[in-house]
């Protein structure tokens, strides 16, 4: 896709500083679950790890939504028991599953005991967005919230990695990863990780940035050039309503 299509494809918001940012990054949120709810029972919000989204989602934990009917999930994991260290789960155990936020449903993505492979198959069997919920209209996918590290992954899509080609390819919504040899794996190469066909049924997308050198990698990525090199393209370039990035030093 070349350079000026992708710069279409994207909504660019650069704030002042950190405040500001989650500020807006909590009223990005909060707007697409009210669009959502407005008009459906339930909706879905799949969040990502990392350091990155913590102070935004410690500050939309005391937001005053009907998070009754909110479901909380996540857009991937690591290999990990849901408490262990380094478990998206825990992250948002610490971070969001409090306050007001309390009363949403969370819907972790590896359940206690589960091997990788079985997750995976649990989750792509449980995706509520292709039957009604019993009890509920049609639930909606109302928001994804991607990171990107560096070297230009989203989710755990990581260029490099052993099955990337069938994850992008894969007609289920999430897929395992193997993304030994991969930096920015770090110490978690296994994951499970949400697919772009998964991905395109997000009403909304919302990318958080920090920092210069994270911005230097968004725009190599808005360059011509192909999703394996850097997966992030994935979120530009999926049909529906441009990506919206909140970018801060």
């Amino acid at each position: 896709m070349p350079c000026a299509d992708r710069r279409a494809r994207i909504v660019w918001q650069a704030l002042p500083d950190p405040q500001r940012w989650i500020e807006a990054a909590v009223a990005a949120i909060r707007g697409a679950l009210e669009a959502e709810l407005a008009t459906h029972a339930t909706t879905w919000l799949l969040l990502s790890g990392g350091s990155t989204p913590a102070p935004v989602y410690r500050a939309l934990a005391e937001q005053a939504l009907p998070w009754a009917r909110v479901v909380v999930s996540l857009v991937d994991e690591r290999d990990v028991p849901p408490e262990a260290e380094g478990s998206n789960a825990r992250l948002l155990g610490e971070t969001l599953r409090h306050a007001n936020a309390a009363a949403a449903r969370f819907v972790p993505l590896r359940a206690p005991g589960h091997t990788l492979d079985a997750a995976v198959a649990a989750r792509n069997a449980q995706w509520p967005f292709a039957s009604s919920e019993v009890g509920y209209a049609q639930p909606t996918f109302a928001l994804a919230v991607l990171g990107m590290g560096e070297d230009g992954h989203t989710a755990s899509l990581f260029a490099g990695a052993a099955n990337l080609d069938a994850a992008l390819a894969s007609r289920q919504p999430y897929a395992a990863i193997d993304a030994h040899g991969c930096a920015g794996a770090g110490a978690w190469p296994r994951r499970i990780s949400l697919t772009p066909i998964g991905l395109a049924q997000a009403r909304r997308r919302l990318l958080l940035l920090r920092g210069a050198d994270k911005r230097a990698a968004f725009e190599r990525a808005l360059a011509d050039g192909d999703a394996r090199a850097l997966p992030i393209r994935l979120a530009i370039d999926l049909d529906g309503p441009p990506l919206q990035v909140c970018w801060c030093e």
